[in-house]
């Protein structure tokens, strides 16, 4: 059962956030009438978080930065939404309660909406009810908290900035391996139904004598090189398919594949779990593939993107293991499933505060791209379709995180295939983005300087 979430615990999970955005930014007093804040926030949501209900009153749109933003627990929509007055300012409506409602993921707590998979379906969510799914909101309400900030300590706050170029965003580039020895069987599947046994003769002969067009780790990598990138590889150590049929690996972990993994690593590369099904639920299951993974890994990413977050947050970290996680997305549709561009550490309602690992939210999956239960865009759509998203995480100094399988770096994917990925990696390229594992990117967060006093 959920413990109760204080008004003192919410703003401190807020701001702490801010600080995360904003680095360097000063900690003035910011909150509620109550505490006679310097800048303060109308208080509206109280409430609703008294209650286990997953969705608030629809939010009111008004525009910042020429942009329309929902705003949730917003009673007076009419008002100005920020206020400066001589050493103070005032926001009128509750951005606080708004940006928990959204960063601690609230409505999936609540919600007892799951799919065929055990997710928390984009169907439920406020992202698909009000189509803001690739506006980062959090960020825009953070942006008007910086204002308010600005002007009240006549400091101007800079967004966060990234490597040591100082890039004006992060790009996080990685691959779920969940296939390795698979690409020859459906060329050879359509050989035997169009009766081509010619064709199946040599497709089968290739299988047997020639690596897989899939088992291509190597040349992954130097694809993402070329943009001076390194892949983060997410390792899936379980070929044995799950309880309910639904596959894991088709592969094993080999002290050969073990070995190729150790030179990428060498060459700068990163390796991470990925947690078969039902280890997101499971610490006995999920400790158990660490073990036999055996992987140099700080990071997490569970196989088709499960996560309970009724669980997963209180029960399958184990703080020895993982420093982050990089799960959380809407497997139907790009963009950010908590409202949020940057990492964030997720919130336990279990025992009412955030937890010690970080999540690098992932804002793009190849397959939702191009998937008959998914988007189907076609192959000239995809650039011109994130591109708005990109814009908005570089704006605010956020992390662009990719999922491009190593299987659909097979040239014969002409969907969302290499052609694909190459031009998302060269618009990121072009507009200054720094490339980073997800180990670089949770070492720059644990050495975050506090805020100035």
């Amino acid at each position: 059962m959920p413990v109760s979430i204080s008004e003192e615990v919410r703003l401190a999970y807020v701001l702490r956030h801010f600080w995360l955005t904003y680095p360097g930014a000063p900690q003035l007093s910011i909150g509620y009438a109550d505490i006679q804040p310097q800048v303060e926030i109308a208080k509206v949501g109280t409430s609703f978080f008294a209650t286990t209900a997953p969705y608030p009153a629809p939010p009111q749109w008004r525009e910042w930065l020429g942009q329309q933003v929902p705003f949730f627990f917003d009673d007076a929509p009419a008002a100005p939404l920020l206020v400066l007055q001589e050493n103070r300012a005032f926001i009128s409506a509750d951005i606080i309660s708004a940006a928990f409602y959204l960063l601690s993921g609230w409505q999936e707590y609540f919600s007892t909406e799951r799919d065929q998979h055990g997710r928390f379906p984009y169907a439920a969510s406020v992202q698909q009810q009000y189509s803001f799914v690739a506006l980062p909101v959090v960020n825009y309400y953070f942006d008007v908290l910086r204002a308010a900030v600005e002007h009240v300590s006549g400091q101007l706050l800079q967004p966060r900035r990234w490597g040591d170029q100082q890039a004006a965003f992060a790009a996080f580039i990685s691959h779920d391996v969940d296939n390795l020895h698979s690409g020859w069987k459906a060329p050879a599947k359509a050989a035997l139904q169009q009766r081509q046994l010619g064709r199946f003769g040599r497709l089968l002969w290739q299988h047997l004598t020639q690596p897989d067009a899939w088992d291509n780790l190597e040349a992954v990598a130097a694809q993402v090189a070329q943009y001076g990138g390194r892949s983060t590889f997410f390792i899936l150590p379980n070929h044995c398919p799950a309880s309910n049929g639904t596959p894991n690996a088709d592969y094993r972990l080999t002290r050969r594949l073990e070995q190729r993994l150790e030179q990428l690593e060498y060459q700068g590369c990163e390796t991470g779990l990925h947690g078969s099904l039902g280890t997101s639920i499971s610490p006995g299951k999920l400790r158990s593939e660490i073990k036999r993974a055996n992987l140099n890994t700080t990071g997490c990413r569970f196989h088709y993107l499960s996560w309970e977050p009724r669980l997963t947050p209180f029960i399958a970290f184990l703080r020895d293991f993982f420093s982050y996680d990089s799960t959380l997305c809407f497997a139907e549709y790009f963009g950010f499933r908590h409202s949020y561009c940057l990492p964030f550490y997720p919130f336990d309602f279990n025992v009412g505060q955030e937890v010690e690992f970080l999540e690098i939210p992932l804002n793009v999956m190849d397959a939702t791209l191009h998937h008959p239960n998914y988007l189907q865009l076609a192959p000239a759509e995809i650039l011109p379709a994130l591109r708005p998203m990109f814009a908005k995480i570089k704006r605010f100094g956020g992390v662009a995180s990719v999922l491009w399988h190593n299987q659909n770096f097979d040239p014969a994917n002409t969907t969302n295939g290499p052609r694909q990925f190459h031009e998302i990696m060269a618009h990121l390229q072009h507009e200054g983005a720094a490339f980073r594992t997800g180990r670089d990117i949770w070492e720059e967060f644990t050495r975050e300087p506090t805020p100035n006093s």
